[in-house]
């Protein structure tokens, strides 16, 4: 197919430089202008003038810092479902996305998704070709979609799983923010008294002479060490977690860390409650999509990050492929609740697996918002009584020398 090399203005008459496949140069002014821009000059694209249009291309790309946002995927994908739905082509719809987008990552990928299609592709090739920000289960669904001739009722599905995942990660990050706000102005605090005032103090014992008691010399040690060598703090904080990063790269080790995590108390109720929603709501939502099931399965392990339900997943795999069931492989890895795994299990003798493992997915997210409570309430009180002995000691520290010398003055 030919190739049109163009210059356009766009809405905000800014000059844009490109290369459209069409059979002619009337179909390629058409296609042009369904990008939401006005061509100026169409010709048959040289080798230079593809390089020409790369070069431009790259470097309105390099403008646009931190990739695309899930949000902004989101919305996309909302958007999309919608005007498919009223009735719109893929290609014509993709168009009016890409004339509503401001300049964005987000806009030249849908022109370039756009392009493959106009060129013969299918939507899920062309999601394929940008795996950063479409992954296997968005790429997945919009193929068992396009097979199954319900596109928008894909997209749609597609939008409210990702809303619900998003809304989890905003309910456990807005949760995390009070203690994490109450830690950092407490350690600024006693990083304030061990700088400032234990000196002074350090400098009145001095005078008086005398031994000093042992907390008190402690005391003094950390404001010494604050003072002078805050340094090897960072360098040793920066060291632990370089190696913690470094020791995640080895399989051992990071089984290790995620069979730890799922014994914690309190953590490991959590992360098994986050895996178990997370498990559900992407198979549910896969199986529902049309996805075969061996397919879904691989797709929903990779959206697990611990190891251990990793294998609880493989493990569900192979039974299904030998002709078994999911819920009896689940009940023997002892790491789904037996909640999960009974609803499971009606799900399948029932024919309803996909609404299932969608309610299951919904009473789960319910557990997690339910468990980021009990933490929070639990990290209050934990956080008030540290915070309180910490400035008891350096009250205490800071008050047995006069105490002691106030003894030995009164002694002489």
């Amino acid at each position: 197919m030919p190739k049109y090399f163009y210059h356009a203005l766009d809405k905000t008459g800014k000059q844009q430089l490109g290369v459209v496949d069409a059979e002619s140069q009337a179909l390629a002014i058409n296609d042009i202008r369904s990008l939401g821009l006005f061509p100026t000059r169409v010709r048959e694209a040289t080798k230079r003038d593809e390089k020409r249009a790369r070069k431009e291309k790259k470097g309105l790309d390099e403008l646009y810092f931190g990739g695309v946002k899930m949000k902004e995927i989101m919305v996309m994908t909302r958007q999309l479902s919608t005007l498919i739905d009223a009735g719109l082509p893929l290609l014509r719809s993709l168009n009016v996305l890409i004339a509503q987008q401001k300049p964005s990552k987000l806009r030249d990928i849908l022109r370039e998704i756009s392009q493959d299609i106009q060129s013969g592709g299918t939507f899920a090739d062309a999601l394929a070709k940008h795996p950063k920000q479409f992954d296997r289960l968005y790429v997945n669904m919009v193929r068992a979609g396009e097979v199954g001739g319900m596109l928008e009722v894909v997209l749609q599905r597609l939008a409210i799983f990702m809303e619900k995942r998003q809304a989890l990660i905003r309910r456990v990050r807005g949760a995390m923010i009070y203690p994490i706000a109450v830690l950092l102005i407490a350690a600024g605090i006693v990083a304030f008294l061990l700088v400032k005032v234990v000196p002074v103090f350090a400098e009145i014992f001095e005078e008086f002479g005398g031994e000093l008691p042992a907390p008190t010399k402690f005391l003094i040690a950390c404001g010494d060490f604050m003072l002078y060598s805050w340094w090897k703090l960072v360098v040793a904080i920066n060291a632990i977690l370089i190696a913690f990063k470094l020791s995640r790269q080895s399989k051992a080790v990071n089984r290790f860390y995620d069979i730890v995590s799922l014994k914690m108390p309190l953590i490991g109720d959590f992360v098994t409650k986050v895996s178990v929603a997370r498990f559900a709501r992407t198979l549910g939502t896969l199986i529902t999509s049309g996805v075969p099931i061996l397919q879904a399965l691989k797709i929903t392990r990779e959206t697990i990050s611990n190891s251990v339900i990793q294998d609880a997943v493989d493990k569900v795999h192979d039974s299904i492929k030998e002709g078994e069931t999911i819920a009896a492989p689940l009940d023997e890895t002892k790491t789904f609740p037996a909640m999960a795994v009974n609803m499971i299990d009606v799900g399948e003798e029932t024919g309803q697996l996909d609404a299932m493992l969608v309610k299951v997915a919904d009473i789960y997210d319910d557990e997690v918002e339910a468990a980021v409570e009990a933490m929070l309430q639990l990290m209050e009180p934990a956080i008030i009584i540290i915070l309180g002995g910490i400035i008891g000691f350096i009250v205490v520290s800071l008050y047995l020398p006069i105490f002691t010398l106030g003894d030995s003055i009164s002694g002489t």
